[in-house]
């Protein structure tokens, strides 16, 4: 089945998008969100990070499902849930009460991304799906542009409970349109069981191909989500010195700069493999300019907007993850080797989110040290993390550069 790209993207990219903004809106209504509940910094990181719990457990599952029923049947389903939890969010009135919406949040928008990479990998040839994933990925990083600036442009008309209303009505608007755009996938005649489903996942799980990945998507990835969804800004305002404004308009710049990167994918990546400079070596490309960056953030170079632009622009390559990864597994396997990948991001987003408040408040109760001291801390410890995981990939680059599916798959 030939299925137009024209015709399923503004539906998939819209769900990545409101995807994409609720992962990193509160970086901005952070300081609302302190004040109102008078939070430390560990159980901030906390509250927001409840969204990559939520949804790293439900990616298991979700790639299941996916494989056996589809996109269009299972992403409005979960965007239901999502608009539920962002109407709770608006209603809520104690940290309790955020932590479930925001779990709900996180759990209804879990196959926004893997839904339409599911779709690519079944209705389109491997040189084709680098940069029809580059697409949808432009549409998450437009998203994290709205995220930024707009919102603390609104939230001086608003407050954060109305903007969170119109954001539940907006998500109940695109799980129609998902449902309507986008078709089905092929029907199997045979249907594999449950058990057998979870015997891919299983699978996934043992190649050495997965644990090549891994590290990089969840340290990597994990800390990038992390940093931007939340950290950010406060490190902006505790060790730059910058008013949140301000903050949030480099925040908005590397947004763009992201956004660039996803672009160039997008127009560019399946002519560069073509001349040889496949996805492998994209990733590797663009994972090297991310470190050297976040270097350069921990030691406060001079520049510090070019390097945090830098950050995300490096970053936007993390869509070739699963590009890489599939690579190596057959596409019946698609949606739970990606998924399984995903899983491992957002496990490391949470414990990065988490981790970095909790470190800056033991070494603040510890030492007595500013804020700013505290956040430096968690970041030295980010960047160490990170540093080895990319020696890690670096390790594995020879022994995996010839792909080949599984023997077993």
């Amino acid at each position: 089945m030939v299925v137009p790209f024209s015709r399923i993207y503004a539906a998939f990219a819209a769900g990545y998008l409101m995807s994409y903004l609720f992962r990193t809106v509160n970086a901005v209504i952070s300081p609302e969100l302190t004040r109102e509940l008078g939070l430390s910094a560990g159980a901030l990181g906390l509250l927001t990070s409840t969204y990559f719990v939520a949804f790293a457990s439900m990616q298991i599952p979700a790639g299941m499902l996916l494989d056996r029923y589809g996109p269009r049947r299972i992403e409005p389903v979960l965007l239901v849930v999502a608009a539920i939890g962002t109407f709770a969010f608006a209603a809520a009135d104690g940290l309790p009460g955020l932590t479930v919406a925001r779990a709900l949040i996180g759990a209804g928008v879990s196959v926004c991304l893997m839904a339409p990479l599911k779709g690519i990998a079944v209705w389109y040839p491997p040189q084709r799906q680098a940069s029809l994933s580059g697409w949808i990925m432009v549409a998450g990083g437009t998203g994290a542009l709205v995220a930024t600036a707009p919102v603390e442009l609104a939230l001086r008309v608003v407050d954060w409970r109305t903007l969170f209303v119109v954001f539940g009505a907006i998500t109940l608007a695109v799980a129609g349109a998902i449902a309507w755009r986008v078709p089905d996938l092929p029907r199997v005649a045979n249907p594999p069981s449950f058990a057998v489903q979870w015997e891919g996942v299983r699978r996934v799980f043992s190649e050495p191909r997965f644990w090549w990945i891994v590290p990089v998507g969840a340290i990597g990835m994990g800390s990038f989500m992390a940093i931007q969804g939340l950290w950010s800004v406060p490190w902006m305002m505790e060790v730059e010195g910058l008013t949140r404004a301000e903050a949030a308009r480099i925040l908005l710049a590397m947004g763009v700069l992201t956004l660039a990167g996803y672009l160039g994918l997008g127009l560019f990546a399946t002519r560069l493999a073509a001349r040889g400079f496949g996805p492998r070596h994209m990733y590797l490309t663009g994972w090297t300019l991310h470190v050297v960056a976040l270097v350069a953030i921990v030691l406060q170079a001079p520049g510090a907007p070019f390097w945090w632009c830098a950050y995300g622009f490096g970053a936007a390559a993390n869509i070739l993850a699963f590009t890489v990864l599939n690579q190596g597994f057959p596409t019946a396997l698609a949606g739970r080797a990606n998924t399984a990948v995903n899983l491992t991001m957002f496990a490391g987003s949470f414990a990065a989110q988490w981790g970095i408040g909790v470190i800056a408040d033991v070494v603040r109760s510890a030492t007595g040290a500013s804020a700013a001291e505290g956040l430096r801390a968690a970041f030295v410890i980010v960047l160490a993390l990170v540093a080895a995981a990319y020696l890690w990939f670096l390790a594995g680059w020879k022994r995996y550069a010839v792909a080949a599916a599984p023997s077993h798959a």
